[in-house]
This record gives structure tokens, sequence and C-alpha cells, in this order.
């Protein structure tokens, strides 16, 4: 058995508890002048078993040191600048009578200095706060229970629900949960207020009676604060529903739709700096036979004419923001592994403005149009904010903490497909990878399916298996955003066929790399990622062990009990779910598996890890003993949903893993965590 060479000590990622502390950024926020921006860093409390997020100020020069705004022990968010150059966000502090259970509620900090003073609370909490650029208004979200949607009935239905311990819901339509969070009784609505000296505002309701109208919705305030523009779920026949366009009064209420395209799904509104028009992203639906696609559309409010941008462009757009001139947009979109920042002015294809190897977001552009404020990710460092000037120029801004030492090195693989489809991978590998010390390899699937390895992910990250020694890939197979739609197409309803296929093509493109050992190899994956560790499973040998989290098993069972059966009701017929679904190859599994599901786990129902867990114990090539005894394992976390989020359980992943990988592929012992409990 060839050993595996041991890192120093000396990394975050060598130790998981160094790890889970790392500070994390997040958002960015911009006052109207420029002068100001804000971020929110989130940093593990004191039991190390939740994060507390808190605002800090950044200099936009890059000049001065990132200053802390926020102290509450429950954290704060939402960042938004008001006319004024105030901070508003929300924050959940102790009630005026000391309980310590009060909703999020909105607070102003003077831009001249002073204490944070809370300025509006409702029962339902409060969220998604945005704030017009020129005027003293502010619209948020807020959920209400009750059908008159009254202050009211929402406070005393509240109050019985919580005195009488109901929490009975009833449903008249679909869809009743998402992620992992029950839908309702709550409803979301719109409110909206003017911002005075007085610390209290008056919050109307916007949107009384939205029903489903507002779940998830996306809306933007107009500059002077005259109207909204949000998205708008109409529910369809057998649990369908589709998203429009509408145009909200801040005054009134009043609600006119702007876009209803019976074709695809509406979201992003950018409202125009001189309030004329608004861009959004268009989704058109696919179909069993078609994959989706995404595309950049302008309303002109003047003449309700609607404007295909960019048209000839082979990309996703997934943000966009205004130049202040009105004369274009900045957007970003997922491209070959990366997600720069893009500018387009008038109509034809968007201009790459950044070209390193990282993904944008939170984008936001100074008044004078001199430059753009962002996050930048990659998998060599977490999200921090830049300023990316109009010539592509870009200068790291001074933040509250630095980027964590890495314990290796960044590199890309390049393979080809059967159909000689170029392929790409990232590849993690540890500094004492080389040809006289192969390391060993494990192949990552990313979820999605639509998706791209692009970006870091604190809870997705393979620094912590390289710094045990391990080499992680990183693969976009068929189905992945950023190559092209016909690079989405290749595996459209044929999950099984070109993604499979593609990941067997960059796996033996890495693993004949001389700092690669070809006889040490596993693979995991979640959700999208954990249906083809399954579907690997039943059909290649060639790893020593399966790693399967949140992963759908039998199609067949998971379409109508998934969050959204429209959506696989719609693209995937039943003969597609037939031919691709795992759980028909559980004969054909003879490598060890280690399963993994939580049990809030909407999107993925646990019934999926339940029967894999049971058919790999009874029907698999490596089924159990006669004593019951198997070398398959199965982490169950009865209150974690699909991603597994709270801290000590995200410690507990990693270990589980590491134990696993460890005694079939390194054939090493790593012990279990005393915690748990076996």
């Amino acid at each position: 058995m060839t050993s595996t060479p041991k890192l120093p000590l000396g990394t975050p990622f060598d130790d998981l508890d160094a790890y889970l502390a790392l500070p994390r950024m997040s958002g960015l926020a911009l006052s109207p002048d420029g002068t100001r921006l804000v971020v929110s860093q989130s940093v593990l409390d004191d039991q190390a078993t939740k994060y507390i997020s808190a605002l800090w100020e950044i200099d936009p020069a890059g000049e001065r040191p990132a200053r802390r705004l926020t102290w509450g022990s429950k954290g704060e968010s939402g960042a938004a600048f008001t006319s004024a150059g105030d901070l508003l966000f929300t924050a959940s502090r102790p009630a005026p009578d000391g309980s310590d259970d009060a909703p999020n509620a909105l607070w102003r900090l003077p831009a001249g200095g002073g204490e944070a003073r809370r300025i509006a609370t409702r029962g339902g909490g409060i969220s998604g706060v945005r704030a017009a650029r020129s005027a003293p208004r502010v619209v948020v979200s807020t959920g209400v229970l009750g059908s008159a949607g009254t202050v009211e009935d929402d406070e005393r239905i509240r109050g019985e629900r919580k005195d009488k311990k109901v929490s009975a819901i009833l449903h008249t339509g679909y869809p009743v949960r998402h992620w992992d969070h029950d839908l309702g009784p709550d409803v979301p609505h719109l409110l909206s207020g003017m911002l005075d000296v007085d610390d209290e505002i008056a919050l109307d309701d916007l949107t009384p009676v939205p029903g489903i109208a507002l779940r998830e919705a996306d809306y933007d305030l107009a500059a002077d604060g005259s109207f909204v523009v949000s998205t708008w779920a109409l529910p369809g026949v057998l649990g369908t529903m589709r998203t429009i366009l509408v145009r909200i009064d801040s005054e009134t209420g009043e609600r006119v739709t702007l876009v209803d395209d019976d074709a695809a799904d509406l979201s992003r509104p950018a409202i125009s700096p001189d309030g004329t028009s608004v861009v959004y992203l268009r989704e058109a639906y696919g179909d069993p036979d078609q994959a989706p696609r995404i595309t950049l559309h302008r309303f002109d409010f003047a003449d309700s004419r609607v404007s295909d941008l960019a048209s000839g462009w082979d990309r996703w757009p997934t943000a966009v923001a205004w130049l202040p001139d009105g004369d274009g947009v900045v957007l970003t979109a997922d491209d070959r592994g990366r997600a720069p920042i893009f500018v387009l002015r008038g109509d034809g294809i968007p201009s790459a403005l950044t070209s390193d190897a990282a993904a944008y977001t939170d984008l936001l552009v100074a008044p004078d149009g001199s430059a753009v404020y962002a996050m930048r990710a990659s998998y060599a460092q977490p999200a921090h904010p830049v300023r990316v000037t109009l010539t592509g120029t870009v200068t790291e801004l001074r933040a509250p903490s630095e980027a964590p030492r890495l314990p290796g090195r960044l590199t890309e693989v390049v393979g080809q497909a059967d159909d000689g489809t170029p392929l790409r991978a990232w590849l993690a590998l540890p500094e004492t990878a080389s040809a006289d010390a192969p390391a060993p390899l494990v192949l990552w699937v990313h979820g999605g399916p639509l998706n791209s390895w692009n970006t870091w992910s604190w809870r997705w990250n393979p620094w912590l298996l390289v710094a045990r020694g391990y080499a992680v890939l990183l693969p976009d197979p068929a189905l992945s955003t950023g190559y092209g739609q016909d690079f989405v197409q290749r595996g459209w309803g044929q999950w099984g066929k070109a993604p499979y296929t593609d990941l067997m093509a960059i796996t033996d493109a890495a693993v004949a790399l001389p700092e690669i050992d070809a006889n040490r190899t596993a693979a995991m994956g979640g959700s999208f990622g954990g249906y083809m560790a399954n579907w690997i499973a039943g059909h290649t040998d060639r790893f020593q062990a399966i790693v399967t989290h949140a992963s759908l098993w039998a199609l067949d069972q998971f379409a109508p009990t998934t969050d959204a059966a429209w959506f696989w009701a719609r693209e995937m017929t039943p003969e597609m779910a037939f031919e691709n679904s795992p759980h028909l190859a559980v004969a054909d599994i003879v490598t060890p598996m280690l399963v993994i599901h939580g049990d809030k786990d909407y999107r993925v129902p646990i019934g999926e890890g339940l029967r894999l867990w049971y058919e790999l114990l009874s029907e698999s090539g490596l089924p159990a003993d006669a004593e019951g005894r198997t070398d398959h394992r199965f982490l169950y976390f009865p209150d974690e949903n699909h991603w597994v989020l709270s801290p000590q359980h995200a410690k507990i992943w990693y270990q589980v893993v590491e134990s696993f990988l460890a005694e079939h592929v390194l054939e090493e012992e790593v012990p279990l965590p005393d915690v748990l409990g076996s």
C-alpha cells in the first residue's frame, strides 16, 4: 500500500474547529453618494453552534481599514442605505418587555453617528429591505396571517397559535413546502413607508391578499421611490406555477401587469436610473426534448415594448445592474468555471470586464460610473469585496478579515468527451503531491444539475480533504452552465449518459497525471451530485468508496414528492425517469457507500435516502451479511436540511466522510467522533 504524506500543520483546514471559526463575508450595500460601502461578516458564536453576522463599513477607496458598525447578540443583515445616507438593517433584538424571541425588525443607524434605533416591527418579521436612492421611501417584505390581512388579525392569530401551540396548516393549492421549510400559514406581503425624523415609521400594505404571488419574490424600487417592479407568481393547473412581472405604485398599491410570458419565468428585475425601463431575466421553460434557456430582456414603460438584449450571446446571465447614465448594464454569467463581470451597452454581445479565475456577485455601480463594487470568490479565496474599474482593473478592498492560507495548490485539468466535446475541471492538490508521492483522488460532482464548480463554498469545501492528503477533482460535465446551450443540451433528459461518460472521461485525464494515484480513488456528490454518485456506483467498480449526500435514488418516487413536482412533470417523461433511475442498477453496486441525508430536506425528500439504504442492504452486490453487518454506512440528521448547515453537524459530516474514505481508500483507521455515541 502506498503511504500518504501528511501536510504539516499550519492552515485552518488542518483542523475542523479552526475551519469552522473562519469569518465569512457576504453581501454589499453602497450609499447613494458612493462614499460608504458595507459588508456583512459572520463569525462563530461562543458555543460554536451558530454564526452571528455583523455589518462592517469598508472604505470604497481601499485606504482605511474596515470598521465594525453593529454589535447585536443575534446579528444583523439586510443592509440598505437611505437617500439621506442612514444605514437600514434588520435584526432580532430583545423586545421592550424583555422577551428574547422578537422577530426581525427594521433598524436605522444615523449617518451622523449615534445608536441604532428600531423604526418598524411586524409579527411576521421584516426582510428584503429596499430603500429609494433619491427619496425617503422604503419597501420591505413581511409574513401576514389571516385572510383579512390586517395588522390586528395578524397579531391575534399569531398569538393564538403560539399560546395554544398550534402548527397545523390548511392548504388549498400547491406547493406546500420549499427547500427546508413549510409554506404557510404566513403569506408574504410587500409593505411601504416614508422615512422621516420620527423613530417609528408607518408601513402600509401594498399587496393585500396576494396569495402565493410573493413567495420567493424578486423586486426592485425605483430611484425616486414612486413604484416597485416585482415578480408575481401565478398558480396553474395540476400544481404548476409561473412567474410574471408587475408594477406596484408605492403610494396606492395599484398593480399593473408588465410582462406576462406563458412560455417562461421572469426574475431579477432592475429598474433603470431614470425609471423609464426595467431589465430582467427570462428563463424559457424546458420540456422533455429541449433544455431551458436564460436570456436578458428590457421592458420600456412608455410603449410597453419588450427587447431581447444580447440575443446572440451563448451564456446565461445570472444578475444585472444598471450603469448610472442608463446607457448600459453590467451583468454576471457562468463562463468556463468562472463567473466574470460583463458590460453591455445597447444590444449585442456583452464584453468581459474581468478575466481572472473568479466568480463575481453583488454588483453595485459607483454613482459616477467609474467602478463596480462586487464580492469576488474563487477556489483560491472565499468571498471578499473588490472594486473593478470600467477598464477592468480589480483592487481588493480592506475587508474585516484576511483570506485563509490554503493547504495546497489549484490547477485545471482538461479532457475530451466521448463525442469530442472539450471538458475541463478544477483540481485541488496537496502541496506534497508529486510523481514520487502521488495523492489519492476524490471525484466531487456538483449539484444542480444546471450549475458549475466556479466559486468558493463553505459547505462543500475541497481544501478540507486536500489538508488530509487527497487531491480533489471538481469537474463540469454535460448539463453544467458556462459552456453554452449545446453543452447543457447534451445531457438534457439523459442524466445517465453524457454527464456520466463526461465524468469518467475527465477522471481518466486526472488519474493520468503523475501527481495522482490512479489506484486510490473515491467519488462523492450531493443533490444531483448525489444522484451521479448513485449512478456511478451502479455502473462502475473503479472507485474504492462512494459518498452520496441528499441524493436522488428512485426517480419515479422522487418526482411527485419533491417540493417542486411540477418542474419534473414538465421536463422529464416517465420513460426518461425510468431509463435514468439509479435504483434499477442496485444489484450491480459492489463499492462501499456512505449515504447521508437530512430529514428536513424537502427538495430531495428523506424517502430517497431511506429507500437507498434499505435496498443497499437487501439487494446490492455488497449486501449485509447474515448478522446484519455491512460495509455501507448511513449518516442521518433528523433536524438538518438539504445542505447540513449547523456548524457542529457540518463538523460531524466531514469527520464521518474522512473516516469512511480513510478506511476504504487509504486502508487506514480514522476514529469516528465520540459525540456520535456509537
